[in-house]
Formats: structure tokens, sequence, C-alpha cells
């Protein structure tokens, strides 16, 4: 029953794309959907505003080694807001800001994450971080790579005994992306390799009376995910895709390491000039060390504004 219900709520989430694709009449110029993948940068004076939602739900995780475990329910719901703008006339510096809300629930149902409550028992919620970002094209003469560099700072008060929210730590991220069309336009491969710093005080040097140990997991790491994404695109405003991600938390004085697989499938649609939409889901498949082995659910809505 419980895969019944996420299924079906994938079912919708994709409905709007299989229905409006059975409809739409071909076109010649490029949609959004088409152009402005991640590895492509704005223009001067154009705007990039995503608002990207998901939520992860897990009753299993491995232990200490790679075994499945079975686990009380845990929701962790996630905002991601960017906007991005070209600064440069030659189409090669974007600079924006990126901000975080979640929402977490330990036990309960999967929505019950949504309620947004915030307390020291069994839920946690807030804006999170906020990062600065820079984007930039470092070979004019291939347009198609680029690479983001952020820095995500952590917001929210630091409380001691309470369930999980978000990492403690000062992120330091940047991502290298690459795409290549093919096939007449119809096929595209997209591919993103991330180095990620976590740094900020060990978790075995927290003090336990005032500080949220279980949140500084991750300090003193490096994160290297490498993810590839295979999209076909049945008409010029609509897309379907396939992902695969390997990614690994490497310890570097923290005493904690992790890794994990996941897979994934989704859609995008061109709903206006403006406009587009994107639904996908995503399963962990493996893991080692203490890695959960949930489900994520996605929705989000991008602007691109000339």
């Amino acid at each position: 029953m419980k895969n019944l219900k996420f299924t079906l709520l994938f079912a919708i989430l994709l409905a709007p794309f299989l229905s409006i694709i059975a409809q739409e009449d071909s076109d010649t110029e490029l949609s959004n959907v088409q152009e402005f993948t991640p590895s492509k940068l704005l223009k001067k004076g154009q705007w990039d505003i995503k608002f990207f939602n998901s939520i992860y739900t897990q009753t299993e995780r491995t232990d200490e080694g790679s075994n499945r475990v079975d686990i009380p329910r845990e929701t962790f719901f996630t905002n991601t807001t960017e906007v991005y703008t070209g600064v440069s006339e030659n189409r090669r510096i974007n600079v924006g800001l990126i901000f975080q809300v979640r929402a977490n629930n330990f036990g309960g149902s999967t929505f019950d994450a949504l309620s947004f409550n915030d307390n020291t028992t069994d839920s946690r919620s807030g804006l999170t971080t906020v990062a600065p970002s820079i984007r930039v094209q470092p070979f004019a003469s291939i347009s198609n790579f680029s690479i983001t560099s952020s820095l995500f700072i952590p917001l929210f008060e630091d409380v001691a005994n309470a369930p999980y929210l978000d990492k403690r730590s000062f992120f330091w991220e940047t991502k290298f992306f690459y795409d290549k069309t093919f096939g007449g336009d119809k096929w595209q491969i997209f591919t993103e390799a991330d180095l990620g710093y976590n740094f900020g005080e060990d978790a075995i040097d927290a003090d336990p009376l005032t500080e949220n140990v279980s949140e500084r997991f991750a300090n003193e790491s490096l994160f290297l995910p490498v993810s590839a994404f295979l999209s076909y695109f049945p008409t010029i405003k609509s897309t379907v895709f396939v992902n695969a991600q390997q990614a690994f938390l490497i310890d570097l004085g923290n005493n904690f390491s992790q890794n994990y697989t996941q897979l994934g499938l989704g859609g995008k649609y061109q709903l206006t000039d403006i406009l587009n939409v994107e639904a996908s889901y995503g399963k962990f498949i493996r893991g080692e060390s203490f890695q959960g082995l949930g489900e994520t659910f996605s929705l989000g809505l991008r602007a691109i504004i000339n």
C-alpha cells in the first residue's frame, strides 16, 4: 500500500506533462526547456528564478556497513529558491543568491513535515541557509560547459538535543556542468560533477549541553557527487529524462564518511514563454555508513525573464 501511494503521487505529478504533450504541435524555435540547461548562462539583464520543492522520506537505512535496517519513518522537506541574473555582455558571468527552507519530521506520516512544526521532540523547520553564488563560462568556444560556485551559510538556531534540521557547517560547493545534444535535437546527455567542502566544528568537539551534535556530522569532509541525465524531447516544449548519481562523503578529520547511489526519472514542460514546470522522482538504491535508502518526490517552477 505504501508503494502504491507513492506511485499514485508521482503519476499525478507527471499527468500534466503527458496530457499536454499528446496535444502539442511542433515548433521550430527553441524553448527554455531545451536552451537553458544548467550548462548555459544568461545574457546581461536576463533573470533566472527557480522555486524547487522536494520531499524525501525513508523507512530504511544502512547500518555502519551496507546492510539494510528498518527505522521509523523520517521525512525531510526542502524548498530551494535560486535567483540568478546575467551581468556580462558576452553571456559568460552570472551572479545570484540561493535560499533554503527545510521542514523535517521524525515519525508519523510522510506529509507531517508539511505542517512546518518546530519543537525539540519530533519536528524542526525554518530558513536554514543562504548562499551567494556565481556562474561562469570559462571557455568562449565551449558554450555548453559552465562552473557554478556557491558558499552556503547556516542561519538557523543551534538547539541542543533537538531533532536534526540541517548541516551545521559552512559549505563551499563548486559544480561543473556539461551537456551535449544529438539525434536531430531529440536527445541530450547532461553531466554534472560537484566538489563541496563542509567546514566547521567537529562533532566530537561540540558541547551536547548547548550544541546540536547530530548537525555537525559532515563537518571537515569533502562531498563528491557525480551525476548524469539522459533526456528525450518528444516535442519542442517538453522533455522526459532518466538520471543516475554516485556520491561520496570523504572524511577529512571528523571520523565519518558515507557513499550512496541514486537513480531517478522525471519530466519538464514549457508552460508559457517565461515559465516551465518540472516533476521528478529519485530512489536511493544503495549506500554505506548510516545512509538513508528512501525516495524523493520533487516539483519545481522556473522562470526565465528577459
